[in-house]
């Protein structure tokens, strides 16, 4: 079925060549400020956790679910000018906040984290058992797409969408980690825990963590996940957590129509994990020159 798919390239202005500038302008470029018509849902998951889905309804054939990355949230702007486009095109749209975050905060006693596949598949069978003859997309943005593919390669949940897209996920948890941590990208690491810094600050003040917890605010993402993610999580180690929840090595197990996403200049996603990674004849994996983190602008 890809090869009749045409995929254009993107060409990038003059104001956003290169990686950092794609990933940067993201972030930095002004919302629609088109509201969203939406109803907050609660999903109740097997463990006790609650997650907080955004549903726009649509008259087409077609349900669409979007899973945004690391610190992210329902509201994140590459999720709400995604939902625009499919509102556009009248397809039903669910925003999903990771355990915690967004309209969801206060939820959730565990965190999200990257193999959450879990959580993905009970997103999916919700809208099924809602919409049982309709088409269903799922759309993962970084974590939530590498969370996506932990449903996919069967590693955790077992309810599947019809068709997937995965957009820049690190499918080698333990290379981005890495990658991360690298010269110019210390700034995104160091972001990246300070928000979640706050996140677990937040957990404490709602009583969902019996201590508080100090992490340093120089603090990498992998000492973050040492300190927090992989322990709360149950997993042995920081590096047993980031070898059972990458992806790169199960992506010939994927039997629906999938589509990888990630670009070259990725500045923390190494393109390399998907330049080595096999894949299933039902996936097409498509790496752009130019798209940044999230960026393709």
């Amino acid at each position: 079925m890809f090869s009749q798919l045409q995929f254009k390239p993107c060409q990038a202005p003059l104001w956003a060549k290169g990686g950092h500038l794609q990933t940067l302008w993201n972030f930095c470029l002004p919302d629609s400020n088109v509201p969203i018509d939406s109803a907050t849902e609660c999903l109740i998951l097997p463990d006790g956790d609650q997650l907080a889905l955004l549903y726009s309804p649509g008259s087409s054939d077609w349900v669409i679910y979007l899973f945004h990355g690391l610190t992210g949230a329902a509201s994140s702007n590459y999720m709400e000018r995604t939902a625009l486009m499919c509102i556009e095109r009248n397809h039903s749209v669910y925003r999903v906040n990771h355990r915690g975050c967004g309209e969801g905060s206060g939820l959730a006693r565990y965190p999200y984290h990257s193999g959450r596949g879990e959580d993905v598949s009970e997103v999916i069978a919700l809208g099924r058992q809602k919409h049982p003859n309709k088409r269903h997309i799922a759309v993962g943005f970084s974590l939530g797409g590498n969370a996506l593919l932990n449903l996919l390669t069967g590693q955790k949940g077992t309810v599947l969408p019809d068709y997937a897209l995965s957009v820049n996920a690190p499918i080698d948890l333990a290379a981005a980690s890495l990658k991360l941590q690298a010269r110019m990208n210390r700034i995104y690491d160091l972001y990246f825990v300070n928000r979640l810094r706050q996140a677990v600050l937040r957990k404490y003040e709602e009583g969902h963590l019996p201590e508080k917890l100090c992490i340093s605010r120089l603090s990498t993402l992998k000492d973050f996940d040492a300190l927090y993610t992989a322990p709360v999580c149950g997993f042995k180690s920081v590096d047993d957590y980031y070898q059972t929840c990458s992806t790169h090595q199960h992506l010939t197990n994927i039997t629906i129509p999938t589509i990888l996403l990630t670009s070259n200049d990725d500045p923390f996603v190494p393109v390399a994990s998907y330049q080595s990674a096999l894949v299933s004849n039902t996936t097409h994996m498509h790496i752009e020159k130019v798209g940044g983190h999230l960026g393709y602008l």
